[in-house]
């Protein structure tokens, strides 16, 4: 039976495994960035939407017909580019998050219950952005909101881009700097973390973030798809194979901590409040929701049951893709788990160690375009007009907010508290919040008995995700 599993594994990373991303990707899209597309809604579709029709069934035949044509990627072009952009290297810290309350095998149970349960609710509210695009006539995240909830409060959405974003460079630093004290320390030269982070941030990350044009960086993200499928594979290989297992070639390599640990905690660890690390985790894991309006407009006859189909199908298999990568991080080392999985392996493993080359070269290369949305969402806080941001004061803007990530990169050292913090406070916010009351306030006039229910659940889900932020944010500072 164990080798059935195993082959049922393997088929699965086989196939699927390819679709993987940088996770990075969404950077690329960074939320700043998403509030910044051009608007091109239809005449017919605006018309329909000032008329403010009475429900969104026939809304949305009128709309459909005015938007018959959409873009011009197909679902298969659609399903592919939105995987890239919700899977990445994130779920290197997942099997972390298992860890947090189980050290049993069967905490994979509960665990995959929740990657599956975070990952349905994620493409709902996702779906439903979409949807009060087809009602509003919106053509962004920002744009819907402004549309639905009112321009006095765009500010909230603002502040939302801009930290996911600074978030974003904060997880980069922290998981570069344990990269490349790993890398040098496989070629025989030991240096501290803080310095392995210090020179690579002077010598590499601040000329990067000081280009002006990025455009040319954007070839690299094929270097992020290819970094992560490589890694899932050799996570898996490492698993199915016995070089971390009892008298394992790679064991004697490890610190006592880092060694393979089990435990009797398993499914039932789920009840406790610890599991919310691994729920305020997975809140970021799925966050693509700045970019579901471009998809939306894009596809190809952007019928709302086509949309769904590319929905449906992405998040699915991003949910197995997690699901598989973490199980297999998890069963190999366990409660041992480091908040980023490679850095449980040998720095003397060398498929591990391409690995972590080809992870850093991916990030090193994806910092930049994240950077560019922390930075250009902080200049537009504060109102600076597009005149006044000289490339003197962009530069002096850049190296004090890449000092600043930096130095907190250097005090805080628990990617799982930041995966975890970041999910608590922002992810549940842009997936669970933000999305809901969007959708409550565009179905508010005349509903449908359909979207009345809607309504209620969408109550539902912003509360849980109030709750989830709350608790999530308690425990993830009691896991310091």
């Amino acid at each position: 039976m164990r080798v059935r599993v195993n082959d049922a594994i393997i088929l699965c990373l086989v196939t699927a495994v390819p679709m993987i991303s940088s996770g990075f990707a969404n950077n690329v899209r960074s939320p700043i960035q998403s509030r910044k597309v051009p608007v091109t809604v239809a005449k017919y579709q605006s018309h329909v939407v000032n008329q403010k029709s009475t429900n969104e069934r026939s809304l949305g035949k009128l709309s459909e017909q005015a938007n018959a044509n959409g873009g011009t990627a197909t679902i298969p072009d659609e399903i592919f580019n939105l995987v890239k952009s919700i899977v990445g290297a994130g779920v290197l810290s997942l099997p972390a998050g298992i860890a947090a309350f189980g050290n049993a095998p069967s905490a994979l149970i509960p665990s995959s219950i929740l990657i599956a349960l975070m990952g349905a609710i994620s493409a709902y509210t996702f779906l439903m952005i979409a949807r009060v695009c087809k009602l509003t006539g919106a053509t962004s995240y920002s744009d819907a909101w402004d549309k639905t909830r009112g321009t006095k409060t765009s500010w909230i959405v603002a502040v939302s881009s801009a930290l996911d974003c600074f978030a974003g460079n904060l997880t980069y630093s922290m998981v570069l700097a344990d990269t490349f004290k790993d890398l040098l320390a496989a070629t025989g030269i030991a240096v501290s973390r803080s310095n392995a982070l210090i020179g690579l941030t002077s010598v590499v990350l601040l000329p990067l973030c000081l280009v002006k044009n990025l455009s040319s960086l954007a070839p690299f993200s094929l270097v992020g798809i290819m970094g992560m499928a490589y890694t899932s594979i050799a996570i898996g290989i490492r698993f199915f194979g016995s070089a971390y297992k009892p008298a394992g070639r790679f064991l004697p390599d490890l610190a006592p901590h880092m060694q393979p640990a089990f435990g009797s905690t398993g499914a039932l660890g789920a009840l406790s409040p610890k599991s919310l690390i691994l729920i305020s985790m997975l809140s970021t894991a799925y966050i693509a929701h700045f970019n579901a309006p471009k998809f939306y407009r894009e596809l190809k006859n952007n019928t709302m049951d086509r949309f769904k189909t590319v929905v449906t199908s992405s998040f699915s298999i991003s949910v197995a893709l997690y699901a598989i990568v973490s199980a297999m991080g998890f069963l190999t080392f366990g409660s041992a788990i480091q908040g980023l999985i490679l850095n449980n392996y040998s720095t003397n493993d060398v498929l591990l160690s391409v690995s972590r080359f080809a992870v850093a070269i991916s990030l090193i290369f994806s910092y930049p375009l994240l950077f560019v949305g922390t930075r250009d969402g902080l200049l537009d806080l504060i109102r600076l007009k597009e005149e006044e941001r000289t490339n003197s004061l962009l530069n002096q803007v850049s190296v004090a907010l890449l000092a600043i990530t930096t130095v907190l990169a250097l005090k805080v050292t628990d990617l799982t508290f930041v995966a975890s913090m970041s999910g608590s406070v922002l992810g549940t916010a842009l997936i669970f919040i933000y999305p809901t009351l969007m959708f409550r306030a565009a179905v508010k006039d005349n509903p449908t008995n359909g979207q009345k229910w809607e309504r209620r659940l969408c109550s539902i889900i912003a509360s849980l995700g109030v709750a989830i932020g709350g608790v999530g944010a308690k425990m993830a500072l009691h896991s310091l």
